[in-house]
């Protein structure tokens, strides 16, 4: 079974979401990355998202594009992250889902890519800039690895189209909880809990929630509702706070910041 499906079961049989972090890799370098991943396991993470540094988001906000910008300026490729986390998987088994932009998939052939990743120990990716009308090819390649393509749903998306996304989504749905990019907003939507509420009412498939969380209060309001919390900017912004410091206190003071989200989500 899939890390993801596993960790998500388990979570629905103690009745709580799970809590899902978003790293950028080789930010502020791979060996910081690994400690975080491991740092935010001990606190309770359930679930890693993964960011592949990419030149062209259409997602992201501007705390996590200049996260993508630091990484690339440091030379980090997609072959030094799968590196990466081979060698993690020698110490954690948490699941991790890896951000991407298609034409990094496409660059290197669906197949092999998706393979290349499930060899390295990952167990999924979303891809924001990949209609799930196209390419079937990389829903099948990854069903035949039990690898996860985790699609994506907006409050703006019509009801036709969310039965197509709900139907191919694999491992969870990423409900985007605001119109716009990621970023750390003071208030969240008052529409997330209805919308969630009719997302469940068409698909079994776990929802998480992210685009905008950004502290303990808005992570056990979404807990409460969803399957899962999803929370970037506000953890890039941490790490970036303490950028200069030795990685151990980094990793350090971003870990006790991202215990206090987990609490939040946990209720």
């Amino acid at each position: 079974m899939n890390r993801v499906d596993k960790k998500f079961r388990d979570l629905k049989n103690k009745k709580k979401p799970a809590f899902i972090p978003f790293i950028t890799a080789g930010d502020p370098d791979l060996q910081t990355t690994k400690a975080l991943i491991l740092e935010f396991e001990k606190k309770g993470a359930d679930i890693i998202e993964l960011g592949i540094p990419f030149s062209d988001p259409i997602a992201d906000g501007p705390i996590i594009q200049a996260s993508y910008y630091r990484s690339l300026v440091r030379g980090i490729k997609v072959s030094h992250t799968l590196d990466m986390v081979s060698d993690l998987r020698k110490k954690s088994e948490i699941p991790i889902v890896s951000m991407v932009s298609y034409s990094t998939v496409y660059k290197r052939g669906c197949q092999a890519f998706i393979e290349n990743a499930v060899k390295a120990g990952l167990d999924g990716l979303t891809i924001p800039d990949l209609p799930v009308e196209e390419n079937n090819e990389v829903f099948e390649t990854a069903r035949k690895n039990d690898f996860k393509i985790v699609c994506f749903v907006a409050p703006t998306t019509t009801e036709q189209r969310m039965a197509l996304i709900t139907q191919k989504s694999q491992g969870f749905l990423y409900y985007i909880s605001v119109v716009g990019i990621t970023g750390v907003r003071d208030k969240l939507p008052e529409d997330i809990v209805p919308n969630i509420n009719k997302l469940k009412q068409i698909t079994n498939t776990p929802i998480a929630v992210g685009f905008g969380v950004s502290t303990p209060e808005q992570a056990k309001m979404i807990g409460k509702v969803a399957d899962g919390v999803i929370v970037g900017s506000a953890i890039i912004r941490e790490i970036e706070k303490y950028s200069n410091e030795p990685y151990e206190k980094l990793v350090k003071y971003v870990g006790e910041f991202l215990g206090q989200l987990v609490v939040g989500a946990k209720g």
